[in-house]
């Protein structure tokens, strides 16, 4: 993707923009052919650099800041960088991510135990009631989810979450909060949640 990085000067401060749907590879070596006009547009220490647009993991965050920081000595912040959680999404956004990175963890989630990922989270046993399961992507119980889970953590509204069982009283997807009634009378069991096109939590 040509021009998938664009720069602008606003005040004492340099905004890179980068376009959504671009790939890493691709941004590296946009951002490397305009180096050149970044390290004009900077001068001297109190000028930084601010990136935005595409919502990025760690790492790639780590590989932009290094490429930049090989040339140019310059503080920069990027909008990705916020934690995962309700606190740190700033625009919600939808992305495919049938693929993803995917940690595993063995046993139940105990009260108090918090697991966050970027990725995917598969938890092989129960997620207690006061356990808190908080991913940038899917969330996959294989058990019975009585705790909190928030899938989607960056914003990602394509995410999903899947349990044996889904017992716990509320359910984050991106920026939005389902609360759960439960019917003891229908014997209902609920097992997989995902965000519909009216911007809702289906069960």
């Amino acid at each position: 993707m040509k021009n998938c990085v664009i720069i602008e000067l606003k005040k004492d401060k340099i905004v890179m923009k980068i376009h959504e749907n671009a790939k890493q590879s691709e941004i590296l070596e946009c951002l490397k052919e305009k180096l050149p006009d970044l390290q004009k547009l900077c001068k001297g220490e109190k000028t930084s650099i601010y990136v935005e647009g595409k919502v990025l993991k760690k790492k790639e965050i780590e590989e932009i800041r290094k490429a930049i920081s090989a040339q140019i000595p310059v503080d920069i912040d990027f909008e990705s960088s916020k934690g995962l959680g309700l606190h740190g999404i700033k625009r919600s956004f939808s992305k495919e991510i049938a693929s993803s990175d995917t940690i595993f963890h063995k046993g139940a989630l105990r009260s108090g135990q918090k697991i966050e990922y970027e990725g995917s989270i598969v938890v092989i046993g129960d997620v207690n009631g006061g356990a808190e399961v908080i991913a940038g992507e899917n969330i996959i119980v294989l058990g019975v989810l009585r705790g909190l889970a928030h899938a989607g953590a960056k914003g990602n509204k394509q995410a999903i979450i899947a349990a044996e069982k889904i017992e716990c009283p509320q359910i984050r997807i991106s920026n939005i909060i389902k609360e759960i009634e439960t019917n003891e009378e229908e014997g209902q069991t609920e097992n997989f949640a995902y965000v519909n096109e009216n911007n809702e939590i289906i069960l």
